[in-house]
């Protein structure tokens, strides 16, 4: 099961004891920060949970697997996540799989 906005949203509002029109501004505002600061061409570090970066793409040539015709693709920059030591030493709780045979 994913972790979505509205998630977030609920958790900051019990976690800070706030309304949740103010939760819900504080994560829409968060995420613009880190949007717009990408959007510039800077990256972001979250200390202890990671890096926001941006890579850059070079133009190459592809081929469509289906027809082997040859496309190129323009050069491009996209954003990478890069955990910080403290998410990459963290186990991940494993799911059980007979939950999700049941789904």
């Amino acid at each position: 099961m994913a972790l979505v906005k509205n998630d977030l949203i609920n958790a900051v509002k019990e976690r800070c004891y706030v309304t949740e029109p103010l939760a819900r501004n504080l994560v829409e505002s968060f995420f613009e920060v880190i949007k717009s600061s990408l959007e510039e061409g800077d990256s972001v570090k979250l200390m202890g949970f990671g890096n926001f970066i941006i890579r850059k793409k070079e133009a190459r040539i592809a081929r469509n697997p289906k027809t082997g015709e040859e496309a190129l693709v323009e050069a491009r920059q996209v954003v990478a996540f890069k955990p910080g030591k403290n998410l990459k030493t963290k186990p991940v709780k494993e799911e059980d799989p007979k939950k999700e045979s049941n789904s």
